[in-house]
């Protein structure tokens, strides 16, 4: 399988971003874990991050006819992106959506998901294990 991961904004500060909810590992930590998770299955994995709404947009429609599932934690662009949203069900890639924290039990407006309208499934509350069980619902689709 060959999988995108997709991180939204300030995921890129994880481990200095308050780690009472995101935890003390940090985004080249999750990297990591990922990659040999993936190792250890035979995946191909490619990352990418940004805090730009429209880079994230342009990777998922350059990820059509390339990979073969995403996995995105759209983190503050889940309750407001319109935009990611159609660009996924657009290219119809196979896609997780992944939240370090569980986003129902955070403030009301983090309970609502516009990606979650293209997800086959919503992982939440996980911690960097979330991305784990994304990777597995992936292979499941295989």
């Amino acid at each position: 399988m060959k999988v995108l991961v997709i991180n939204g904004p300030n995921l890129n500060l994880l481990g200095l971003r308050e780690p009472h909810i995101y935890g003390k590992n940090t985004y080249k930590d999750l990297i990591e874990m990922i990659e040999a998770d993936c190792r250890e299955h035979g995946d191909e994995v490619s990352f990418f991050q940004s805090n730009h709404e429209g880079a994230i947009v342009d990777e998922i429609q350059a990820a059509y006819g390339v990979y073969d599932g995403i996995v995105i934690n759209p983190a503050a662009y889940t309750h407001t992106s319109v935009a990611i949203l159609d660009a996924l069900k657009a290219i119809g890639l196979p896609t997780v959506e992944v939240h370090i924290s569980d986003i129902r039990t955070r403030e009301q407006f983090r309970h609502f998901s516009y990606v979650s309208m293209a997800a086959k499934k919503t992982i939440a509350g996980e911690g960097f294990d979330g991305y784990l069980h994304a990777l597995r619902v992936l292979r499941e689709e295989e």
